[in-house]
């Protein structure tokens, strides 16, 4: 059985991986996250309307409203998270950033 302090260097350990991982995240970001949380709000506002229909259009339709320069980066961003359609986005990578 650890030792104290073999418990705390571990709890060290763990919380140095947490942090670096969040950094990670959020250097991988192609837009600010306001950007993103604005786009969730969106997403799940338009997709009550209109029901998902299997393509990212409600999201090209959001980055194109805020003139977003870099589209395809942060299209490729969300699906490289597990985002590949408008339901998808909002199910698997707002998860992300909480």
């Amino acid at each position: 059985m650890p030792d104290k302090n073999e418990k705390e260097r571990r709890k060290q350990l763990l919380n140095d991986l947490s942090k670096k991982a969040e950094e990670e995240f959020e250097n991988s970001l192609p837009m600010s996250r306001d950007h993103f949380k604005k786009l969730f709000d969106y997403l799940d506002t338009e997709l009550i309307d209109k029901g998902c229909d299997d393509t990212n259009c409600l999201t090209k339709s959001f980055l194109d409203k805020i003139g977003a320069a870099n589209t395809d980066e942060i299209l490729e961003w969300l699906a490289d998270k597990g985002g590949y359609c408008d339901c998808e986005i909002l199910a698997n990578v707002e998860e992300q950033f909480e």
